[in-house]
């Protein structure tokens, strides 16, 4: 197997690979062999991409992740991962209900004296940003039902050391609000969009709003957001028959299509028979594009990122179920109600509220965060076992 691995490799990339590369690869060839026992179901035969795209993906490694001393300890993890991204949900609310994020039935809500002061969020970024973080994602819940949004933002670009702050939406309500919200230091916006449909988007969220949705998409674009990532979850039986119409939306705009495997969460009925693998949406993608090439991802990239000939945007997979990207996670969550995780699959919390609210110093802080980061995993369990493992409704994570 390892000799097979060095010529795949080499004809690919032009390199021979390092004996720590090619055991990384064998071990992650032997995980997904345990996953299922149909490989075809997960890999199937991309006109030559199986090969080039699981080769990159071997080496996103950690020993590839970057080198930089001004990252604390209390970022670092005990396989050497550094955390540089934080990503911080303003609150539990949402103004649609998108199946795969919240229970048929709702989900209970935090009390509002339990989750996170505007002054406690803005401690605890500080905190992070001190440390080395250099980018920040708003989430929720849907970040823009915060009143005190636009505040938060200028706080927050105003942290030294902080080169990014980003927010996903579900963008019904940021057409009017992007304007301020990037005068307040906003660098980059993600908008969810599932459907190009409006009665299938009514179905999925249990509300109105496709045409707000589509609005606030122009808008970031002519407000000079670029790329402007839209963010589709793929179901089969649902909008697996629009993924070469949403690619085609990079045509003549500077949007980057990223298209997410359909992930397990409390409440969302997760079944196997409804992912859509990175493999098969790769195949429907190239059937008709012919031009796809793939980009040089950094280690840290959670998506595989794409271009094609004559189109402005991008297109990007996400494939945290049939090809995870956990040896270059950087990411780490802080949810509304206080709690630090530092796997988005992981049913593992910790509270920095209450040690907030008993006056905890910095230090104690940094070292129950420290301790936090020192304890996450080498990678998640797999998608069977995710499913099968308690863990919080996504609209209680952040997206």
């Amino acid at each position: 197997m390892r000799r097979h691995l060095t010529k795949l490799i080499r004809s690919s990339f032009g390199f021979k690979p390092s004996n720590s590369l090619l055991v990384n690869c064998e071990m992650g060839a032997y995980c997904a062999s345990r996953n299922t026992n149909d490989q075809s179901l997960f890999f199937g035969n991309m006109n030559g991409y199986t090969a080039r795209t699981y080769a990159r993906s071997c080496s996103s490694l950690s020993e590839d992740q970057p080198k930089d001393n001004s990252v604390s300890d209390m970022l670092v993890d005990s396989f050497g991962r550094l955390h540089t991204y934080l990503r911080i949900s303003l609150t539990e609310r949402c103004n649609l209900r998108c199946q795969y994020c919240m229970p048929e039935d709702g989900a209970e809500l935090t009390p509002r004296p339990q989750l996170l002061t505007t002054a406690e969020i803005l401690r605890v970024a500080n905190l992070f940003v001190s440390g080395g973080v250099n980018k920040i994602r708003l989430t929720g819940g849907e970040p823009t039902v915060r009143k005190d949004l636009e505040d938060i933002c200028l706080e927050l670009s105003n942290l030294k050391g902080l080169s990014t702050l980003s927010m996903t939406t579900n963008g019904i309500v940021l057409a009017r609000k992007l304007p301020k919200l990037k005068e307040c230091g906003l660098t980059s916006v993600n908008i969810s969009l599932d459907t190009l449909f409006p009665a299938k988007f009514e179905l999925m969220t249990r509300r109105r709003g496709h045409e707000k949705v589509m609005e606030s998409i122009n808008a970031a674009i002519d407000l000079g957001f670029n790329p402007v990532k839209v963010n589709c979850v793929v179901m089969r039986g649902f909008n697996d028959d629009e993924i070469c119409d949403f690619v085609e939306l990079t045509r003549e705009k500077p949007i980057n299509i990223r298209f997410i495997e359909f992930m397990p969460f409390d409440g969302n009925v997760w079944n196997v028979k409804k992912l859509v693998p990175y493999a098969e949406m790769m195949d429907t993608v190239v059937k008709r594009f012919t031009s796809l090439k793939r980009l040089q991802d950094h280690p840290t990239d959670t998506a595989k990122n794409f271009t094609i000939d004559g189109h402005q945007g991008r297109v990007s997979f996400i494939t945290s179920m049939t090809e995870h990207f956990c040896a270059g996670c950087n990411r780490l969550r802080l949810l509304a109600d206080g709690n630090f995780k530092v796997c988005l699959f992981g049913p593992s919390e910790v509270s920095l509220r209450d040690p907030l609210r008993h006056g905890a110093d910095d230090q104690e802080l940094r070292e129950i965060i420290g301790a936090a980061v020192k304890r996450k995993k080498a990678s998640h369990a797999g998608m069977f076992d995710i499913a099968k493992t308690s863990n919080r409704p996504m609209i209680h994570i952040g997206g």
